[in-house]
């Protein structure tokens, strides 16, 4: 019983869902992106690594500790003829006979310490500038993320609406097929009518085809983001407040953009760590100062002996060690290396002099986009009254010259093209409400300040 009654509420509660309750919202669809986009992924890795070249530049110049084993096996035989004396003053040529077997094992552990070293310091410093510039590269791709996805959901706002005004428009324009075909049967209208109706009839029913296109392409944009499908979307709603920028001052924005810009951080981190590698290349010509101690320890063993002729002398056992501490201190001054010192460094002042040149780049860039953001944020304030504005007229024209086409002072073409009109003014007040809502976006990215409360701010207008 229990079981059933838990069953009956899912189902009431299945039923109760409204589209819009169940519908998701554009905090939902961010989340997710967070975790799934590749882009963003991309640049946390990117980031990562970039961390890890701090680790691999800083080991220069740390002491380095090694050790090692090793172990020596000889085994040699020799014979040769020599004259030994063999009593009254006389000698004879006697051949001798002579072998042995020796081993040795050899530990040796050394430590070494940079003590001076320019190039790798400035290696260095140039690994930590490149790392600041990852972070202000994955910064920039989270601001990134948050139009991104913002733009790809009201891109499916859009794409409905458009779906939802052709069909509108078809269904009209349907009726009106069938008005001017009756008339046409009863003698009130001419055929040519009937003709301009039917014709602007098939161009809406290839409008609605177009319009369902645009809506999978555009849910699809969400899909790649997200690597998932997705249901309905919650609409922007109706009551939009067509707000200013905070603070209403262009010059304003663009200090901000040019103080915080992730991008333009990126750029100047990357121009500081061009100019240390300069320095480091330059350093090829400086003398290196290292320290050093080594230790070894080789205990030997081992037996020989040799033969005279028919006399042999028994093998001789020896075993042996040694130690030795070695503690020494070394210059290395580089005389000529074949111009190879001359010729980095001038590669590396064209890469200065190339990231010079891009850091100005992006520094016009940010403050062009800067700009344009803002002034369209004005201009879209502009845009959605007159649209809304635009609507309301349209609807009010459509409305009179059906009433002229009834008492036949106007003719089936202007009620057509009092019905385009109308969907054209439709399609543009949607567009325009929510390319507003994406400037407002737009603009903070280009000042460095897009943010999760943006976020939030934005999803508090749908519903």
């Amino acid at each position: 019983m229990y079981k059933n009654m838990k069953l009956g509420l899912l189902v009431l509660g299945l039923a109760g869902c409204t589209a819009s309750a169940c519908a998701e919202d554009l905090l939902q669809i961010y989340q997710e992106a967070r975790q799934a986009d590749p882009i963003l992924a991309g640049a946390g890795a990117s980031k990562g690594a970039a961390e890890a070249t701090i680790g691999i530049a800083r080991a220069p110049l740390l002491p380095q500790l090694g050790a090692s084993l090793g172990y020596t096996h000889s085994d040699s035989r020799s014979s040769s003829i020599s004259p030994q004396p063999v009593g009254n003053g006389d000698y004879a040529l006697v051949p001798v006979i002579g072998n042995s077997q020796g081993r040795s094992r050899t530990a040796q552990g050394m430590l070494t310490q940079s003590l001076f070293n320019w190039g790798n310091i400035e290696r260095l410093r140039g690994a930590r500038e490149s790392a600041r510039g990852a972070d202000a590269n994955y910064d920039a791709a989270v601001q990134d993320l948050i139009v991104r996805t913002a733009s790809a959901y009201f891109g499916v706002l859009t794409a409905d609406d458009q779906l939802t005004f052709a069909k509108s428009n078809e269904k009209a324009l349907a009726k009106q097929l069938d008005q001017a075909e009756q008339r046409f049967k009863v003698g009130l209208s001419a055929i040519t009518d009937v003709q301009q109706a039917r014709a602007n009839y098939d161009s809406a029913r290839a409008q609605t085809i177009q319009a369902q296109n645009g809506v999978d392409t555009a849910r699809e944009s969400v899909a790649q983001i997200t690597g998932r499908d997705f249901g309905d979307l919650k609409k922007l709603r109706d009551d939009l407040a067509l707000d200013k920028p905070s603070p209403d001052n262009l010059q304003a924005w663009v200090d901000l953009a040019l103080k915080q810009s992730p991008v333009l951080a990126s750029s100047q981190y990357s121009l500081n760590a061009a100019q240390d590698n300069i320095s480091a290349q330059r350093a090829g010509h400086l003398p290196t100062l290292s320290a050093s101690l080594v230790r070894t320890d080789t205990p030997s063993w081992g037996s020989g002996g040799r033969s005279f002729g028919d006399s042999t002398l028994a093998n001789i056992p020896g075993n042996g060690w040694s130690g030795d501490t070695t503690i020494g201190v070394t210059l290395s001054v580089p005389l000529f290396s074949g111009g190879l010192v001359h010729a980095q460094v001038k590669q590396a002042v064209y890469q200065r002099d190339a990231a010079q040149d891009q850091l100005e780049s992006t520094r016009r860039t940010v403050i062009a986009g800067t700009r344009n953001a803002y002034r369209a944020v004005l201009a879209g304030i502009s845009e959605v009254e007159a649209n809304k504005q635009a609507v309301a007229s349209a609807e009010k024209s459509l409305e009179a010259t059906e009433a002229g086409f009834e008492v036949g002072t106007q003719t089936i073409v202007n009620v057509l093209l009092a019905q385009q009109a109308v969907f054209q003014a439709q399609s543009a007040y949607s567009l325009a409400r929510h390319q507003f809502v994406l400037s407002g976006l737009q603009l903070k990215q280009a000042a460095g300040e897009v943010s999760f409360k943006d976020v939030e701010a934005v999803n508090a207008l749908l519903q």
